[in-house]
């Protein structure tokens, strides 16, 4: 047993250790692996949360039996495509496609309210900072571009009255960002007015407390579900797809009655 593997069992206990889920392994060769994250999964140790303990970084190494790299982020409360490579310099080289923007990027969302057809949000956004986790960051004052196209796919409407509404109305869409700023997705679709139905930090309390009495969805209905790339190596271009989470999937079907 190697000697972090002993360290992680001291701190938290055999049996939890165990008992945890292994992570679901969606594409692997001798140099990239992708894995669907689960929402609530923090990418790797963070002082945000200084008492977690199980991070997708050391979990997926404990699992596979040996070192890796992620090649991107997702953040604690989204879900999906999380790629990892084997070596540092294999990260680089996807990390250099994702600032190039040859990187494609599907999630799925729910957000408040009847979105309609497509389009594309255009919006630069100021790095937000916080005050655990970017104590050490050099301040920016010049909001960054940042786009995302959107395209919705269904509409639903529950006769439930919520907050000032008569009625609840949802919509679930497809994002594709083509840039990567932090909370990108979550903050373009406040900008549009349509917060996506979990944010606790963006989003509309009295929706989510809706969603969570009536059909306990607890988590931010957001899943990254699609990644396309040139593979680092090879140089050939795939893609690793994943389904929304459980909790989106099992509301989803709860709302079928109301789709219009």
């Amino acid at each position: 047993m190697n000697s972090d593997l002993s360290a992680r069992l001291h701190t938290e206990g055999a049996s939890d250790f165990f008992t945890q889920p292994p992570l679901s392994v969606l594409y692997q060769d001798e140099h990239i692996v992708a894995i669907d994250k689960p929402p609530g999964l923090l990418v790797h140790r963070s002082p945000i949360d200084k008492k977690e303990t199980r991070f997708a970084v050391q979990t997926l190494r404990d699992q596979l039996g040996k070192h890796v790299f992620p090649a991107h982020r997702l953040d604690r409360p989204t879900s999906g495509v999380l790629l990892f490579t084997f070596d540092g310099k294999t990260a680089a080289k996807l990390g250099e496609q994702m600032m190039s923007k040859r990187v494609y990027k599907e999630y799925h969302a729910i957000v408040r309210g009847f979105m309609y057809g497509c389009g594309m949000v255009d919006y630069p956004l100021k790095y937000r900072f916080d005050k655990i986790a970017d104590k050490h960051r050099r301040q920016q004052q010049a909001p960054q571009p940042a786009s995302t196209f959107y395209q919705v796919r269904k509409r639903f409407e529950l006769p439930y009255a919520v907050g000032k509404y008569q009625s609840a109305r949802y919509s679930l869409i497809t994002l594709n960002p083509t840039t990567g700023r932090k909370h990108q997705l979550r903050r373009h679709l406040v900008h549009l007015r349509h917060p996506i139905i979990g944010d606790t930090t963006h989003g509309d309390g009295k929706q989510n407390k809706f969603v969570q009495r009536e059909f306990n969805f607890h988590n931010l209905a957001l899943s990254c579900t699609q990644m396309g790339f040139y593979h680092p190596v090879s140089g050939k271009w795939m893609t690793v797809s994943a389904n929304m989470h459980t909790n989106m999937v099992n509301t989803l079907n709860r709302w079928r009655e109301y789709e219009l």
